[in-house]
């Protein structure tokens, strides 16, 4: 499927994007092995976390829907999880295959992890080798998927410093780590979204953070205890419309009950950096997660320098503060994103391809982007079937000087069903193009 955006809407009004991605799978897959049952609500729709979803249900775990984003959970325990009766297909979703390899690794039948075409050139050796130094007997051809995932005589606790800053790694060595006998510490060399920490420390277990020096230190055997979960708006999904209203025509956008989880807002900071006007207003807190409003007002965006201190904070935004870049004065440069070549899809390569394509003046090397604002016309530019690059780039078309053609936009369903429809409740017109 293909999109066609007119250049030109101005956005207005107030309105919700889905539930957050990364609190929706580990809500299903936490409470899954936890005793008890658990009410979630606002759980994210998107075929990824469906994906997880379909895996648990695969595994014995009973999971019923009572209407749209309400979920219950019964869990099974730690060790009440079953053979399925075959391989997991897991689609596009990399969380759900690192994460829920740091749990099967732990159980005593073997399991293989698959996914499509895109989830299969992802790389997985960043999990294997520390589920591998834990005990865990689990291996991919070429390091990559399918995963195949045989039992395991123990789970070792172990003292793991992330090479990478990656919350899916980190994430993956804490849930083994509830299976081992003894204490696991993993630290990193920068901060990284804390969603599985404080789930878990939520649902007892035995849990410490010391964020001044990035560690994180599990004690397990854990027993786990369900807990109901109300999952905030996702901030990755809200950052899309952000960008569009302070780029687009005179207007003002609010988006109400945001996540604003510190380990996830470093687009904020970027884009204040660059003199965006928005406000965080209507603070608290829910099911221990901080929410917010968010209103935002049309900007004069200016070039900047992003300190590599951001990019943990904000490594699924990137995509869209390219676009910001093209749309600020002066030059905006990108360093340390190296880890953007291992999403989805190679994000700094499809990203720069496409802005030049419409005439934007950008330039990378392997971990470094540099982008100069300006004006920039219409084109076909192809997304690659990558969800977040497609909606960048319906973003970049509010400005563009003709009509954009966005294509291989299927993917947005796996983190933003119903992307269109409040992109048009808000005044922003994408439709389907003709074949």
């Amino acid at each position: 499927m293909d999109w066609h955006v007119e250049p030109g809407a101005q956005l207005r009004g107030r309105l919700r994007v889905p539930g957050d991605k990364s609190i929706s799978h580990r809500a299903l897959m936490l409470n899954a092995i936890a005793d008890g049952v658990a009410n979630i609500d606002g759980l994210l729709e998107g075929d990824d976390c469906l994906a997880t979803r379909r895996a648990l249900e695969s595994m014995g775990v009973p999971i019923e829907r009572s209407g749209e984003g309400r979920y219950r959970v019964t869990g099974v325990g730690m060790r009440g999880l079953a053979a399925p009766d075959g391989p997991l297909d897991l689609g596009n979703s990399g969380t759900s295959m690192r994460l829920m390899s740091g749990i099967l690794a732990a159980q005593s039948f073997p399991t293989t992890l698959t996914g499509d075409r895109s989830l299969s050139r992802r790389p997985m050796a960043r999990v294997i080798r520390p589920l591998s130094a834990m005990g865990a007997n689990i291996d991919g051809k070429a390091n990559r998927p399918p995963l195949h995932i045989e039992p395991a005589e123990r789970i070792l606790p172990v003292r793991y410093g992330l090479p990478v800053a990656s919350a899916q790694v980190k994430s993956a060595v804490l849930l083994a780590a509830l299976y081992a006998d003894g204490e696991t510490q993993v630290s990193e060399p920068a901060t990284t979204r804390d969603h599985t920490e404080r789930l878990l420390g939520a649902m007892g277990a035995d849990l410490q953070v010391d964020r001044e020096r990035g560690l994180i230190t599990l004690r397990g055997p854990a027993k786990l205890s369900a807990v109901d979960i109300d999952v905030p708006g996702d901030f990755s999904s809200a950052v899309f419309f952000v960008v569009a209203a302070l780029i687009a025509a005179a207007g003002e956008l609010v988006i109400e009950r945001v996540g604003v989880n510190p380990t996830r807002t470093g687009a904020l900071e970027v884009l204040r950096l660059m003199g965006a006007d928005i406000s965080v207003d209507n603070e608290r807190d829910i099911g221990g997660e901080p929410v917010a409003d968010l209103t935002v007002r049309r900007s004069n965006l200016r070039g900047a320098d992003v300190p590599a201190s951001l990019v943990p904070l904000a490594i699924d935004e990137f995509p869209v503060l390219f676009v910001a870049a093209a749309n600020a004065a002066g030059t905006t440069r990108f360093v340390d994103i190296g880890e953007l070549r291992h999403k989805e899809s190679d994000r700094i390569a499809v990203m720069i391809d496409g802005l030049a394509a419409l005439g934007v003046d950008c330039s990378a090397t392997d971990s470094t982007a540099t982008i100069t604002g300006g004006g920039y016309g219409g084109a076909a530019v192809d997304a690659q079937d990558d969800h977040r690059i497609a909606m960048s780039f319906a973003v970049a078309a509010l400005t563009a000087a003709a009509p954009l053609d966005v294509r291989g936009t299927e993917t947005v369903a796996t983190s933003f069903p119903g992307f269109t429809d409040r992109a048009g409740a808000a005044g922003w017109s994408i439709r389907e193009a003709a074949a």
